[in-house]
């Protein structure tokens, strides 16, 4: 892609729905936060962290992401982790950001609910007030964990509904299929939350079905591996129910070998509602900007493809439909400025 070509990209309004706000924890600032708390890491430098940083499959990956989430104790850390990522979205034309934390992730290790969403939320605030990028907050269920440790989580978060919009699964997908949390799901819902889930990015298609059928949910995280089932894709396509794909992230992650391999342009192509966001940066290599213009080089996507992208990730968004309209009529300026 050109510097012209990338630089309109740059600036088109557009919305990231898949990320982990612990996936964008950067090795400089995992050292600080060591030091700031005077935790131990097996690593004693950046080059050192950025080396650990190759992947087999996912789980290999969690494991340095659990461990480098170690590093964050206090609502400061919390907040300079957002702030962080905020500052990238910006640069990258972000309007709009519906992140992920994960709460047991820290309250297992002795960290308060409480510590871990008034840091989120101060940078969040400030981000909207700021940098003028809005935002929506999904509590993900760690799905290797019981499902008796997801109601007790739900039950944390009851203080802070007005602050979280959704409720999502995340964590190891095989052999946790989303049936495992149909009853904590149904809660979620009871109680007013809307429903995601990551499926069928090392599970199966059927995993996904299993999250439209029992979790109801109005997004789908990955969901690369609908491609097996055609009835699935003409599922997909008559209902726009959304994917939120990562596509540097699944090459990381071995799910495909490069991204010319990767289903999103012939998904797009085919009429489904398909999305880019860039799961977690820091871990695989960049933000969403560098996921779109890798994912362009490699599949040949042209300017209309990435319009559609952008208008994509607003819609499927969890936004109002009078704040989708003021963006997409701002991304249809920009769009005839450029053309």
């Amino acid at each position: 892609m050109d510097d012209v070509t990338s630089t309109w990209l740059r600036h088109l309004p557009k919305a990231e729905l898949h990320l982990h706000i612990e996936g964008t924890l950067e090795p400089d600032l995992m050292l600080t936060l060591a030091e700031r708390n005077k935790i131990a890491i097996p690593y004693s430098s950046m080059d050192e962290i950025k080396a650990a940083y190759q992947f087999e499959n996912l789980q290999s990956f969690l494991d340095i992401y659990y461990q480098g989430a170690s590093v964050l104790k206090t609502e400061q850390d919390f907040y300079d982790l957002t702030w962080r990522y905020l500052l990238h979205a910006e640069q990258d034309g972000i309007v709009h950001t519906e992140l992920f934390f994960d709460p047991q992730t820290h309250t297992d290790r002795g960290i308060s609910f409480d510590t871990v969403i008034h840091g989120i939320h101060a940078a969040l605030q400030e981000g909207q007030r700021k940098l003028r990028i809005s935002s929506r907050l999904i509590l993900c269920f760690l799905r290797h964990l019981p499902e008796a440790a997801a109601f007790e989580t739900l039950k944390q978060a009851k203080s802070y509904k007005h602050w979280i919009t959704a409720v999502g699964l995340d964590s190891s997908e095989a052999g946790h299929p989303p049936s495992k949390f149909e009853a904590v799901f149904k809660q979620a819902r009871h109680q007013g939350y809307l429903t995601v889930a990551h499926a069928g990015e090392e599970g199966p298609a059927s995993y996904m079905w299993e999250a439209i059928q029992l979790l109801k949910v109005k997004r789908i995280d990955h969901g690369v591996r609908c491609t097996e089932d055609p009835k699935l894709i003409q599922f997909l396509k008559e209902t726009q129910l959304p994917l939120a794909m990562c596509p540097l992230s699944n090459v990381k992650l071995r799910v495909f070998d490069s991204l010319a391999d990767h289903p999103i342009k012939t998904l797009l192509h085919q009429g489904l509602c398909v999305t880019v966001s860039s799961d977690d940066p820091a871990y695989f290599g960049g933000y969403l900007h560098q996921n779109l213009v890798e994912t362009a080089d490699a599949l040949s996507l042209t300017s209309s493809d990435l319009i559609q992208l952008c208008r994509n990730s607003i819609q499927a968004s969890f936004l109002t439909p009078s704040e989708k309209q003021h963006w997409l009529q701002r991304l249809s300026l920009a769009t005839t400025a450029f053309q």
